[in-house]
């Protein structure tokens, strides 16, 4: 169940104090090892982009865990935010269940 109380730790946050720090990692070396862009690590670490299928495969080859480790991440992230962004709240509150005759 999700912690509607408190927001979850970032996938930024999540690769930055618990990956790049202990290990002494740059987000250049990171990139070089990803065969990305440092732009692509600098926004990932900064929470200015999401984590794809293809980054968390990237990541899980990188560090030895797995994409769901890091989609996992990802996901309580976004749904934290759906339930904890007025707008989208409501929006989502306007779903209703469907009836289904049978």
């Amino acid at each position: 169940m999700l912690n509607t109380e408190r927001k979850p730790v970032s996938a930024g946050e999540m690769l930055t104090e618990e990956f790049l720090t202990p290990m002494k990692l740059t987000q250049g070396a990171l990139a070089e090892a990803m065969g990305v862009e440092r732009k692509l690590v600098n926004e990932l670490c900064n929470d200015r982009r999401a984590v794809t299928a293809d980054t968390a495969l990237m990541l899980a080859r990188v560090f030895g865990n797995s994409p769901e480790f890091w989609l996992n991440v990802q996901r309580r992230t976004d749904l934290w935010e759906a339930l904890h962004t007025p707008k989208r709240r409501r929006r989502i509150e306007q779903a209703r269940a469907l009836q289904v005759a049978g």
